[in-house]
């Protein structure tokens, strides 16, 4: 099921954080055009979910990218707004340059390899999170522990190379 659904909803959940241009429309028929054969194709095929993955991929991203032109941008208060809190990476040049304009000691992000090291962590730490408690049903003392250490491990380095830096870089807000 998951390998199925997964590419339904991983074109929209990208899109969204990536290109200033994707909107509610794009996501929405993103995730559709993208649930539908994942529920139909088991229906008419007897092959592994697993196997139809890519068709189901590209039908998303076609139902992404046509869904976000059927409606218009949004508008550019809201997305300078974003971009000014979220600093994405992607394609954001026009919202980018706006902000710029509006603000020329704006920083943008240069933290593309830090950031996808942090998300390799958290991925480690969150698959430990749902491992861990198999393990102590299980009662699988070893890897428990291990897991546990390198769950405590990925935390710190979490703590660390992320949320300490959140807090020092530049033209970031928090409200609290």
């Amino acid at each position: 099921i998951v390998s199925a659904l997964y590419g339904s909803y991983v074109v929209s959940n990208v899109l969204k954080w990536h290109w200033w241009r994707f909107n509610g429309e794009g996501y929405f028929w993103g995730m559709l055009s993208g649930i539908i054969p994942a529920l139909v194709f088991p229906i008419f095929t007897d092959t592994l979910d697993l196997y139809y993955f890519p068709v189901i991929l590209l039908i998303s991203i076609a139902g992404s990218i046509i869904g976000t032109y059927t409606a218009g941008p949004t508008d550019d208060d809201t997305l300078m707004e974003f971009y000014k809190r979220t600093r994405p990476w992607g394609f954001w040049k026009p919202i980018k340059e706006k902000v710029k304009q509006e603000d020329p000691g704006f920083e943008e992000n240069n933290a593309f390899g830090r950031d996808m090291f942090n998300v390799l962590i958290g991925t480690i730490a969150q698959t430990l999170l749902v491992v861990i408690p198999f393990y102590i049903i299980l009662r699988e003392n070893v890897p428990l522990i291990i897991s546990c250490v390198i769950l405590i491990i990925s935390v710190v380095i979490l703590k660390k190379n992320w949320w300490d830096k959140i807090k020092t870089e530049p033209n970031i807000t928090r409200k609290n």
